[in-house]
C-alpha cells in the first residue's frame, strides 16, 4: 500500500490526470472511484486504501452522480474534508486549472505556481 499521508478521492481518470498535473505535492495520493460505488465496493475501497487512518479529501462533480458519491463517502468517512467546485463548471475536469489550483492550495496541498496565474 502507498504510504502517502493525504488522499484525494475523485470520480474519474480525467479528474485524476488534470489534478496530478497541477499538484506539486507528491504527498497526495489521488484515488479514482470511476463513478458511484455500491455499498460493498465502497467498504472494500475504504479498507484497501486504509482511509480511516489518513487525511482524506473528497472532490467530486456537482452533478447528481457526484453529489451522491460525495454523500456516500461522507457517511463512510466522517473525518474526510470536502472540496467543492462552483456549480457553473459542473465537472472537476472542466474547471479551469487556476480554479482547481486555488481550491487545492486552500486545502493545504502544494500546487505548481504557474497554475495560479488566473489569480495573480
Amino acid at each position: 500500500m502507498d504510504e502517502q499521508s493525504k488522499v484525494l478521492i475523485v470520480e474519474g481518470k480525467q479528474d485524476r490526470l488534470k489534478i496530478k498535473r497541477i499538484l506539486e505535492d507528491d504527498d497526495v495520493q489521488i484515488l479514482c472511484t470511476f463513478g458511484t460505488l455500491g455499498i460493498d465496493a465502497l467498504e472494500n475501497f475504504v479498507d484497501e486504501y486504509n482511509l480511516f487512518d489518513r487525511d482524506v479529501f473528497i472532490f467530486t462533480d456537482t452533478d447528481e452522480p457526484g453529489v451522491n458519491l460525495r454523500k456516500m463517502l461522507n457517511q463512510e468517512l466522517s473525518h474526510a474534508r470536502n472540496i467543492y467546485i462552483d456549480k457553473k463548471y459542473r465537472e472537476v475536469e472542466d474547471a479551469p486549472d487556476y480554479v482547481l489550483a486555488s481550491l487545492l492550495q486552500a486545502a493545504n496541498m502544494k500546487v505548481k505556481v504557474e497554475y495560479l496565474k488566473g489569480f495573480l
